[in-house]
């Protein structure tokens, strides 16, 4: 077989796949109402879509009918998404000559449009080698006509593979060991109080308290306090969120990664509950709330595989328990702040596993550093 049999259009689009899909991590989605067009996705990079159009442009009307489709398109994935800003950039490969092509990218930022009708013109393109600095390494292929077509599928399908093996190692089930084990030592601290009638002391002694840590440098109640319950039904809350959300932590994050989680939004919770408060408190719920902000950071970067799931029901649970706590009398709404802050920032720093990056996680080091010290400052030394 010879090169004539693949024809320009689809030779341009098999390349644009190797490329956006084998060396940009860019992942196929699926966009209802779009026809003759593929839909590449990546919310790592600064160019979130790329869109490769072969259907047949014929003039300005069609363009600008194009031009509305693709914005409503984009504008449920944002919602889907959860994203605020989302760059698109419009590959067509069967452009007609009476679209006015400088009219169509006027004044546009967020969407870019480019007109592609030979392979060469991928290696011409400005925009294209501008914000894709390795595109013209990526393109040299030695092979022609169906060998190529056969090489860059191949490849193609080895990157899907590997992609699915990586999945499959983030959502299989996991032994949970962790989340049992903390649930089992609060319910024994709380049983050992009422079989010794013993809860008021150790609510006298370690509940996070602001005045006796900053008076007699009781800093054990800040991580203390968090292990007591005052009463059954907030036991038993508190026992219950964690096994719903704990079990999935630890199985997206993994031991080590869950209890830094736990300990420093714990640790977070209760300094923001002394800055901004003088009532003692207790109870596991800031570090609960702090397994919600990992739970929603891992959501946010798989989003594309938790589909709506993401917004529809990990956001409001959060949102939920957070107004619940400012209504109802008694709940330390300010632990539940400090823990949700906290376990985003540790979970930022700690990392996602095939997801972070370097410096996003010295970006999350140093955010938690910041964030805990100045809780320290204001909440021990300066109140």
């Amino acid at each position: 077989m010879n090169a004539e049999i693949i024809n320009n259009r689809d030779l341009i689009t098999m390349k644009l796949l190797y490329y956006f899909i084998k060396i940009k991590n860019y992942t196929p989605i699926i966009v209802q109402g779009a026809k003759d067009e593929i839909w590449l996705e990546n919310m790592e990079e600064e160019i979130k879509i790329i869109r490769i159009v072969n259907g047949y442009i014929h003039n300005d009307e069609q363009m600008e009918f194009d031009k509305f489709k693709t914005k409503r398109l984009v504008s449920k994935i944002k919602k889907k998404t959860f994203s605020f800003k989302m760059k698109v950039l419009n590959i067509f490969t069967n452009l007609g000559e009476n679209v006015n092509f400088e009219k169509t990218n006027q004044d546009d930022k967020i969407y870019k449009y480019i007109d592609v009708k030979v392979p060469d013109d991928l290696m011409k393109n400005k925009f294209l080698l501008d914000n894709f600095i390795d595109l013209r390494n990526n393109m040299d292929f030695k092979e022609e006509g169906f060998g190529l077509f056969l090489k860059i599928t191949n490849e193609i399908n080895q990157k899907n593979r590997e992609d699915a093996i990586k999945n499959d190692d983030i959502f299989a089930p996991k032994k949970i060991v962790v989340t049992y084990v903390l649930i089992l030592v609060l319910v024994l601290i709380y049983l050992f109080s009422l079989l010794t009638n013993s809860g008021n002391s150790l609510i006298n002694k370690f509940a996070v308290y602001g005045p006796f840590i900053r008076s007699y440098n009781e800093y054990y109640r800040l991580l203390t306090g968090t292990f007591l319950h005052g009463n059954f039904i907030h036991l038993f809350s508190n026992c219950y969120a964690l096994y719903i959300i704990g079990l999935q932590v630890e199985s997206f994050y993994g031991k080590k990664k869950f209890l830094l989680i736990y300990f420093f939004s714990a640790l977070t919770g209760s300094l923001l509950s002394v800055t901004l408060s003088n009532y003692a408190s207790v109870g596991a719920s800031g570090a609960i709330f702090g397994l919600m902000g990992a739970l929603a950071y891992f959501g946010y970067y798989y989003r594309v595989y938790f589909g709506s799931t993401w917004k529809e029901k990990f956001l409001p649970v959060i949102i939920i328990n957070l107004v619940l706590g400012f209504m109802i009398p008694g709940i330390d709404y300010f632990a539940h702040l400090g823990g949700l802050i906290g376990g985003v920032l540790m979970s930022m720093a700690v990392g996602l596993k095939y997801k972070s990056k370097k410096q996003e996680n010295i970006n999350g080091i140093i955010l938690s550093i910041i964030f805990i010290a100045f809780l320290i400052y204001m909440g021990i030394f300066l109140k």
